[in-house]
């Protein structure tokens, strides 16, 4: 039965990884527009880039560890979790390296969702797409250790 569940979870990581390659994919070929409607559309996709990566913490979370109380907190409790190991439960998802370009991405979405009367500055958008894209560098190889760390030994 472990290992059946074991599978479920790999598959499950597997297709999430396959949503954000395809967001990836979107804002490369955006970043490369001009104007304000393919700024916009930019920022969309680095707000739906965090999204997608959280999809992937709760499908983790949600396997090993489940709940977060604090929901004034979830989202930057949530991405602090995938840090760290838990002893006895599971390896840590995310190295140092890519915590601190999601947590840069996961502060832009929050800002992204709440600023309803803000123009977007093209100059931190770029920024954060920067980041994003060092993010596309190192996030695989910490998922493919994070998942060779749960081979039964």
């Amino acid at each position: 039965m472990e290992e059946e569940r074991l599978s479920l979870l790999r598959a499950s990581i597997e297709a999430q990884l396959k949503e954000i390659e395809k967001i990836f994919s979107k804002i490369e070929e955006r970043r490369r527009g001009e104007g304000v409607a393919y700024l916009e559309s930019l920022a969309y996709q680095l707000h739906n880039l965090y999204c997608a990566f959280e999809d992937l913490f709760k499908i983790v979370a949600d396997f090993f560890e489940n709940r977060i109380e604090d929901r004034a907190k979830y989202h930057r409790e949530l991405l602090w979790r995938m840090k760290i190991p838990i002893e006895g439960v599971r390896p840590a998802l995310l190295s140092e390296e890519s915590y601190k370009l999601l947590d840069s991405l996961r502060a832009f979405r929050h800002f992204f969702r709440h600023a309803y009367s803000y123009e977007l500055d093209p100059k931190k958008v770029a920024l954060v797409v920067e980041d994003a894209l060092k993010l596309r560098e190192f996030y695989k190889a910490d998922i493919n250790r994070f998942l060779e760390q749960l081979r039964p030994q």
